[in-house]
């Protein structure tokens, strides 16, 4: 109903709409009415999911405008209730489906979409959908969730974004027995025939939108997700946002830390409980910051402890160990028990990434406190249901001294008239930014360092009154402006290291950065209209022309 009403005569649409035009501005108050009105979260992703079938412009500018109350539903938690009713709630195709059986075809099935400048693919296999497990091709609204926080967050066109689902089966039986299950009614394919559909479709993307095309790696099991890092990120345009983004956000949470407890990160001991590619990838990013602040890689591997399912990461444990987690192996009698584990670590830090919900009890917390004046921590683990620990634990536990941050959002908390406002560690803080910085300035790898110098900015976007709230990270209203420095900073990284391709350099990064991202304000539909010299002998004379002209 925003079309104008020259726009409706030209558009040959006048007597279709309503009479009334409103602005974009009254359309975004309608549609916020209508979503304060629905009873569920559920029924709010619904909605905005037909928002954005029918009128993309409004639907970004509603999510960029209210990211606070948006992010919840579009993403994480509500996207993963999403995930499991995908088959009931399913409408229209938004992605691509690229099953095991189209080996040796999966160029012809990228030529069917129909987009030309595809510059963001986010591609993932269902297998380990946030802490839900194995979603097999419901899975597939996390790479449109991500995607739309590409463009909402990072402004990165819609035309150019592309989901994939990855589709080799499921291993999880209920989802074999749904009527409702839209993928392949079959056990999940491993192996080597697996590994040549991966390489297949990272090639064919190159293939058919250009070697900077920028892959984005989601929700791979830990079998898959380093080890299909490790192959590619020298190769190809992409990352892991479950690994890079996840340590990414972390660490700048941590780094934020530094500020309240006056300390540096070497100064820290580190405990993580779950060992999987997201808590590694922290890890890892830890060991690179340490290593800046003066210690030795021996000396800051040292610093850092690991438990998970089957107990204390230790060289010689019975279940034995694989991955990268070995990196972290201590030399260490074995221990089964977390809480024993704790004991013997004493750590300042607390990471949580295992998708056990109450991991992090009463008794865990008290020690933290007793341990340490200001005890951080960190119960990264989506979606809500599966947190270590609730914020109102987290302070209430340390009688409010605990540095605390999650991966989904918790509501404030008071305690002892004092009211916290726990910061949330989303992926959303680092990703878009990082992805429009590689896009804009086409950059042919992306390296550990850019995601790096991201968390670097985001922590730098804190500010004193932030942390005085108990905020490790800048409000999610702020995002967009975040995105635009991590985007400056990616540029930086990528010609500092060679990998950006765009010539010449631009000189004013962050006017480049801008003058390239999506704009949520409605496009006219009228035609440009002029006339020609009066000596042409052809300057429009009909009234009718004329009179339409005057209302252009």
């Amino acid at each position: 109903m925003a079309f104008t009403l020259p726009e409706r005569q030209v558009l040959g649409i006048h007597g279709l709409l309503p009479p009334t035009v409103l602005t974009q501005e009254e359309q975004l108050y309608r549609t916020m009415q209508s979503f304060t009105r629905q009873p569920t979260d559920l029924d709010r992703y619904i909605l905005l999911a037909g928002l954005q079938d029918r009128n993309e412009k409004l639907f970004y500018r509603i999510v960029s405008e209210n990211v606070e109350s948006m992010m919840p539903i579009v993403y994480t938690p509500t996207v993963g209730l999403a995930c499991q009713r995908f088959g009931l709630i399913y409408r229209r195709p938004r992605g691509l489906f690229v099953t095991i059986h189209d080996r040796g075809h999966v160029f012809e099935l990228l030529s069917n979409w129909p987009e030309e400048s595809v510059k963001a693919v986010v591609v993932t296999d269902g297998e380990r959908i946030l802490g839900l497990g194995d979603l097999g091709a419901f899975g597939m609204g996390i790479p449109i969730g991500k995607l739309a926080l590409y463009t909402a967050l990072g402004g990165v066109k819609p035309h150019q974004c592309l989901p994939i689902m990855l589709d080799v089966g499921t291993d999880n039986e209920d989802l074999l027995d749904n009527k409702l299950y839209i993928g392949l009614r079959q056990k999940r394919e491993r192996g080597p025939v697996y590994d040549e559909l991966v390489d297949e479709l990272m090639h064919a993307i190159t293939e058919r939108w250009g070697a900077n095309t920028l892959i984005q790696h989601e929700d791979f099991a830990n079998a898959n997700a380093q080890r299909l890092l490790d192959k590619y990120q020298q190769r190809y345009c992409m990352f892991n946002d479950d690994i890079q983004g996840t340590a990414g956000v972390a660490l700048a949470g941590l780094l934020a830390s530094l500020r309240v407890s006056g300390k540096q990160m070497k100064d820290h001991k580190f405990l993580f409980q779950g060992a999987g590619s997201a808590a590694c990838g922290i890890a890892n990013f830890l060991v690179l910051q340490m290593i800046e602040d003066g210690l030795t890689e021996e000396e800051a591997v040292s610093r850092v402890w690991m438990n998970d399912a089957d107990g204390l990461v230790v060289q010689d444990r019975p279940a034995g160990m694989s991955g990268t987690k070995a990196r972290f192996a201590k030399d260490h009698p074995h221990l089964n028990n977390f809480e024993d584990a704790l004991e013997i670590v004493k750590p300042s830090i607390l990471i949580g990434a295992c998708a056990t919900a109450g991991v992090f009890t009463e008794k865990v917390l008290k020690n933290m406190a007793l341990w340490n004046e200001r005890p951080v921590i960190f119960a990264l683990s989506n979606p809500t249901s599966k947190a270590e620990c609730t914020a109102e634990e987290a302070y209430t536990h340390t009688e409010g001294r605990a540095l605390f941050a999650s991966g989904s959002p918790f509501d404030p908390v008071t305690i002892d008239g004092t009211i916290f406002r726990p910061g949330q560690g989303n992926n959303a803080y680092i990703f878009p930014g990082v992805g429009l910085g590689a896009i804009v300035c086409g950059m042919r790898r992306i390296s550990d360092k850019v995601f790096l110098r991201a968390a670097r900015t985001c922590a730098d976007m804190v500010t004193e009154l932030d942390l005085s709230q108990g905020r490790l990270y800048p409000p999610l209203s702020s995002i967009r402006e975040i995105s635009v420095r991590i985007a400056v900073a990616t540029i930086q990284e990528g010609y500092d290291d060679g990998s950006a391709t765009l010539d010449p350099e631009p000189r004013d990064k962050e006017a480049f950065v801008k003058s390239k991202m999506y704009d949520f304000r409605y496009d006219s539909f009228l035609p440009i209209l002029y006339d020609w010299p009066e000596e042409a002998g052809f300057q429009a004379t009909d009234q009718q022309f004329s009179n339409f002209r005057d209302m252009t």
